[in-house]
């Protein structure tokens, strides 16, 4: 590493403390954790992220007006788009921000934020998006070794040459931000995509081999690493002794996460937006070994390696294309931890990935986005894209009045949710006082699940002891009094439909009679918002 690489990241370290409180001045977006939960803050308030990530190819000029045309058509307010070293760094030393330009003025006129996407060394484990004139020094710039001597389609992180090229691309990406964005339209960076080996739990090149006989970083020696990757505590050994079985996943791992955090770490010295790394996920329920998976990224079993080796990153973010609500939400909670602010970056675009981000929001969530918002230049109609779109725009175009308020109100650990099982069955939130009982599907008083997917969901936010806003599809929600009210009778004081906007609720009627009788109130197929008052008598 260079002389002036190895001072950015070591200044970093010593100095981002007051680049931070420079930047609280500004109002600069960044991370803000409170009693145990975590905020994404934009413009001095916490901010939720309904967002909308591009199609890997779609950030040229030509493609960018469907972009717009899909955010506009999902209510969202934030665009995850990338950027391409291949495009920005085309030449060696000679970089060129047009793309950046292009969407920072784009983005300003449609007033949306934006979330770049630094697709550099690693793009979904390979190193597709590096600049020509690296693909063509493979000696320079090498990929990684199988353990049978083959080529691997994922470049070794064990190579400076590499990481060196990668860092002087990234600051220069962020110094220009920095100039560029005073207005702060840039909101957060991810810092690669999908960083790790498919086809390899690591590299098995001679130098890598060399490095893996070597004794285990102290960092990962600590009590607290050890015992969160559930291995005994020990002061020094290699990484077989360590790590036995998992060895080589978690070598991989901690040299892929240094590699990333070193890139993080001087783009942040030179502008310190929040930054995070996106994960492919493993099957959370079965624990597989890493050549099942992609091997080194940040999957939930090696997130404390991530912790210990990338500390300038302030999130690990799971990609959601898995299936089945037990599998899904292990993985948000997986995610979920007081150390990392909880982040879906990318789901699948299908109706029902819409009831996780109800599920996200009530854990105190920073945000949530599908992937492939636009239709990639297969030459579809606006109209087709808007039904593709539909059931997140439903629900964004929701909570647009009020993302300020649903933010601050996550922030605030003021919101619980239920989502509708495979199997049905009927979901408790406990409120305090009151025990929320919500049934899926059906029409009032039919508790029979008329849900073909299970898709139902409800977000309850608690205002105070008896008054709740309610946001909820596909299913019925009624109430039972617990704890100092068991045993009393109830009834709804008032059910009011309505939005809010400004802090603000305003009513469109008050719902009562067929409306709140027969095991209502009852939510249809678009997202409705009551708020509710109860009484005991």
């Amino acid at each position: 590493m260079t002389k002036i690489i190895v001072l950015q990241v070591a200044l970093f370290l010593g100095v981002i403390g007051n680049a931070f409180c420079q930047g609280e001045a500004n109002d600069i977006p960044k991370i803000v954790k409170k009693d145990g939960r975590n905020a994404l803050f934009v413009d001095g308030k916490p901010f939720q992220i309904f967002g909308g990530q591009a199609h890997n190819s779609s950030a040229w000029p030509g493609m960018m007006p469907q972009l717009w045309t899909a955010i506009e058509q999902m209510h969202a307010n934030t665009l995850e788009v990338p950027i391409y070293w291949e495009q920005i760094e085309a030449r060696q030393g000679k970089f060129d921000f047009s793309l950046i330009d292009t969407l920072l003025v784009q983005s300003r006129q449609h007033n949306i934020r934006l979330v770049l996407l630094w697709f550099a060394t690693w793009k979904n484990g390979s190193n597709h998006y590096m600049p020509e004139w690296m693909k063509r020094d493979a000696v320079k710039y090498p990929n990684i070794t199988g353990i049978k001597g083959q080529p691997v389609d994922s470049p070794s992180p064990h190579i400076k040459a590499t990481m060196e090229a990668d860092i002087k691309a990234f600051t220069a990406v962020m110094r220009y931000l920095k100039k560029a964005d005073t207005q702060h339209t840039v909101i957060m960076v991810q810092v690669e995509n999908e960083a790790g080996a498919w086809g390899s739990e690591r590299d098995y090149s001679p130098l890598a081999q060399k490095l893996f006989e070597e004794p285990v970083p102290a960092e990962l020696l600590k009590p607290e690493v050890l015992k969160a990757l559930n291995v005994p505590v020990v002061t020094a050994g290699t990484w077989q002794k360590v790590f036995g079985e998992r060895a080589d996943e978690y070598f991989q791992a901690w040299w892929v996460a240094s590699f990333v955090g070193k890139v993080a770490a001087a783009g942040k010295y030179e502008y310190p937006l929040p930054m995070y790394v996106n994960a492919a996920l493993r099957d959370p329920l079965i624990n597989p070994m890493a050549n099942m998976y992609e091997s080194g990224g940040p999957t939930d079993n090696v997130i404390p390696i991530w912790k210990a080796a990338a500390p300038a990153i302030d999130l690990l973010a799971p990609d959601i294309y898995l299936d089945g609500n037990e599998r899904v939400l292990k993985v948000i909670e997986l995610y979920d931890r007081k150390d990392n602010p909880l982040f879906v970056p990318e789901a699948a675009l299908i109706p029902n990935n819409t009831k996780y981000l109800y599920d996200v929001i009530a854990r105190g969530g920073i945000g949530f986005s599908p992937f492939g918002i636009d239709d990639n230049g297969r030459g579809a109609k606006a109209e087709g894209i808007a039904i593709h779109l539909e059931p997140f725009a439903q629900e964004y175009a929701m909570f647009e009045p009020m993302m300020r308020e649903l933010a601050q109100w996550s922030f605030e650990g003021k919101i619980k949710a239920a989502v509708e099982p495979e199997d049905h069955s009927e979901q408790a939130i406990d409120l305090g006082a009151w025990q929320a009982i919500v049934s899926f599907g059906g029409e009032r008083g039919n508790k029979t699940p008329a849900n073909v997917q299970p898709i139902g969901k409800v977000m309850i936010v608690q205002l105070d002891e008896n008054r709740f806003v309610i946001i909820g599809t596909r299913c019925h929600i009624t109430f039972k009094p617990i704890g100092n009210n068991i045993g009393k009778a109830w009834q709804y004081l008032k059910v009011e439909e309505g939005h809010y906007e400004n802090w603000v609720f305003k009513q469109l009627r008050i719902l009562n009679g067929d409306e709140t009788d027969w095991g209502g109130p009852y939510f249809g197929d678009k997202p409705i918002l009551l708020q509710v008052s109860l009484i005991t008598r």
